[in-house]
């Protein structure tokens, strides 16, 4: 599932894009690292933000728009986490502004770690969104939320298998009873700082014609943009003709975030 290493000179360092994050309206000034907190509604998200911010956080809205944005912070191991609880949703494909917010922030915030809360009682629905992020990023961490109502439902779930298959730790969490938080921050600081790195699930399974177009397509994107971390999910929404990503593409943002990369893989 992970690999676990020593930690090289460049292990620590954030892979978030600061501009950018500047642009999402989140400044980093007396942070280390940024935590982004996805999920469907109902999974116990917020109760997931409380109990890992406490009462260090504040609202907001998200520039340009009437959505509220929660962000907060935490200690731990002697850095400092800003968490921003994303707009629950149910997919990234960008059909609702909700949906807009939380996949603009994913692909040009580039999060040092993405933590998606699921329902341990309705994991196969919430799977869904588990995948598509993965898509976009292997910075990642499944929260199993409500694993006390999935014991009131006679529900075993085999979390190291489940960590297996997708190739990110998961971690099994009551919030309400903080049960599992202490376990979450520290694979937080795991994954932000490197010393976990995934190995995410990626969906293979497609008609051919279509899985020759995507990768006729990756091979292209990853020409242009060498250091682009999701090339084959950029090219996924260029065949579905998602006009965010074709701005980026001749805004430069893509490219800012192939550059990013680039420089943190050569100081490694």
């Amino acid at each position: 599932m992970n690999e676990t290493s020593e930690q090289n000179p460049c292990e620590g360092c954030p892979a978030h894009n600061v501009q950018n994050l500047i642009k999402l309206g989140i400044r980093m000034d007396q942070y280390d690292y940024v935590v982004a907190l996805a999920g469907n509604p109902n999974t116990g998200k917020s109760t997931v933000f409380n109990a890992l911010t406490g009462l260090r956080q504040h609202t907001g809205n998200w520039p340009g728009k009437t959505v509220t944005r929660a962000e907060g912070g935490f200690g731990f191991g002697g850095k400092r986490f800003k968490i921003v609880d994303l707009p629950g949703t149910y997919s990234l494909l960008s059909m609702s502004t909700d949906e807009e917010i939380a996949r603009d922030f994913l692909l040009f915030g580039q999060p040092d770690v993405t933590v998606i809360v699921v329902d341990a009682t309705r994991l196969e629905r919430n799977l869904n969104l588990v995948l598509q992020v993965l898509e976009i990023t292997d910075r990642a961490i499944v929260c199993l939320n409500l694993m006390d109502e999935a014991g009131r439902h006679g529900l075993s779930i085999d979390e190291r298998r489940l960590g297996r298959d997708l190739g990110i730790p998961v971690i099994p969490t009551a919030a309400r009873q903080g049960l599992g938080i202490q376990e979450l921050l520290k694979a937080i600081a795991e994954v932000s700082s490197g010393i976990v790195k995934g190995t995410p699930y990626r969906i293979k399974d497609v008609p051919k014609p279509l899985a020759r177009a995507v990768e006729r397509l990756t091979k292209r994107v990853r020409d242009e943009y060498p250091g682009l971390p999701n090339a084959r999910w950029v090219a996924m929404r260029l065949l579905e003709g998602d006009q965010r990503i074709v701005g980026a593409m001749r805004s430069g943002e893509l490219g800012s975030i192939a550059r990013l990369n680039e420089g943190l893989e050569a100081t490694a």
